[in-house]
Order: C-alpha cells, then structure tokens, then sequence
C-alpha cells in the first residue's frame, strides 16, 4: 500500500471517529464522549483511536474543532450585503441559533474554556468576527476601535447563547437575544453614513485606522505607527463617552431595582 493510500486511510478513520464522537456529544454530552464509546461508535481499536488523539483531551480538542468548523461553514456562508450593520445582526442571530441548535457543542467550544487558552478554530471564528466589524468600521459607522468592539460583542452574544442554553424551556421563547443584540449593536454602532462621511471625530478616526493597512508603503512604519496612535486616541473619545453611557444605564438599572 502506497504512502499516499494509507494517508487517505488514516484520515477517512479520523472522520469517522470524529462523526461518531460528535453523535455522541449530542446526544450525551461531554460525559458520554469516552475513548471507550468512541472507539465502539466509530468500528475502530482503541489503540487506533490513541493513536490519531493522544488521549480522551485531545478527542475532545478535535471534536471542538470539528463543531467549530461547522461553525464556520454556516457563518462564512452569509453574503455580505451593502450594510454591514445589517450583516452583523445577521452573524449575532447565527451565532445564537447555532448554539441552540448544537448545545453540547457550543458548551464545549465556550462553556469548558482553559485560562489563556482558545481553540484554533475559535481563533477563526474571531478573526470573521473581527472582519465583519472592520467593514462597519470602514464604512464610517464604529463607535469604538474594532478591537474594542469585537471583545464586546463576542462576550455579549456568548453569554446570552449560554444563559438561554441553560433555560428550562429551552431558550427558544422570549427576545433575550434580540434584545441585547440591538443593545449592543447600538453602543457600538451609528445608523447609516450620511453623505459626506462619518459624523463624529471619533468615528472618522476609527474609519481611517481601518483602511490604513490598505496604505502599504505610502506612510513609513514610523509614521504609520504615529498616526495609529493619534487615531487611536481620537477613537477613545468614542469609547470613554460609550463606558458612560453603560455606567448610566447600570445606575438607572440598579436605582429602579432599588424603588421597586
């Protein structure tokens, strides 16, 4: 058997073990993934299985990035449109279904996380995050530097995926998402451009640090480096006013709890 043949082996086995353990993922969780199970679902040894996995950790690595990637092919596959605001709403309300639709997976991608440790999967998924935002950016509509905004805006949508993922009935009813999407997508984001460009400094600002690795040698590194930091202080205007308004909606919050 050539080297070739056995390569196209080795990796049709993977997919099957793969398969096999996400069967087993959603239907039992991360509990019922044993090497044991595993290795019965997928007509495979054990040794094979430890062979291509290491041990029940890597498995349950590969099984992440194998939900991930699923992920992703749903994600990557919306058409961009002329708004991408729009389009942003779009990947929260995608971003939600999927865990709803594949809770096991999404706990295990979000839920059982390692301090400093993410996925590389989970490093794409970002890094489509991220390009969705550098669109609104370009386009004059960002509040707040892309950074900024894409930590917002994943620490937002995964804990609303995870409270409704843990909701008795199923997290199905009520606008929970909705809601805190619109929340958010309105601190961070301004309604559409008007004619002559962004309407703030600060928005300006984030425009142009978004299209500035468009620039390519036409600004040294020195220079380029210098006007990224002045942009980036123009855009923390946007983001201080963007921390008073949360801290304001915060106080009111706490003062009504206090009344009632």
């Amino acid at each position: 058997m050539t080297g070739e043949k056995v390569s196209e082996r080795s990796a049709d086995t993977r997919e099957r073990i793969l398969v096999a353990a996400a069967e087993l993922l959603a239907e039992g969780g991360s509990d019922a993934v044993s090497t044991r199970a595993v290795a019965q679902a997928a007509g495979v040894q054990a040794p094979t299985l430890y062979r291509l996995f290491g041990d029940k950790k890597g498995l349950l690595d590969a099984v992440t990035v194998y939900g991930f990637e699923r992920y992703l092919a749903d994600k990557q596959s919306l058409t961009a449109t002329e708004d991408p605001v729009e389009d942003l709403r779009r990947g929260w309300d995608l971003h939600i279904d999927f865990g709803l639709t594949h809770p096991s997976f999404y706990v295990l991608m979000y839920g059982a996380v390692r301090p400093g440790e993410r996925p590389a999967a989970a490093e794409e998924a970002y890094a489509v995050l991220v390009g969705m935002l550098q669109r609104v950016a370009r386009a004059g509509r960002l509040r707040v530097p892309v950074a900024t905004a894409a930590q917002m805006v994943q620490a937002a949508s995964v804990g609303v995926a995870l409270t409704l993922i843990t909701d008795p009935a199923g997290g199905r009813g009520g606008d929970l998402s909705a809601r805190t999407r619109d929340i958010v997508l309105s601190a961070l984001t301004t309604g559409p451009r008007p004619a002559d460009g962004p309407d703030t400094p600060a928005a300006r600002a984030i425009a142009l640090a978004a299209v500035l690795p468009d620039t390519g040698e036409a600004l040294s590194p020195g220079e380029a480096a210098l006007l990224r930091e002045w942009l980036q202080r123009l855009a923390a205007m946007e983001t201080a006013a963007v921390a008073d308004t949360g801290t304001s909606v915060q106080t009111s919050t706490s003062g009504a709890r206090a009344r009632a």
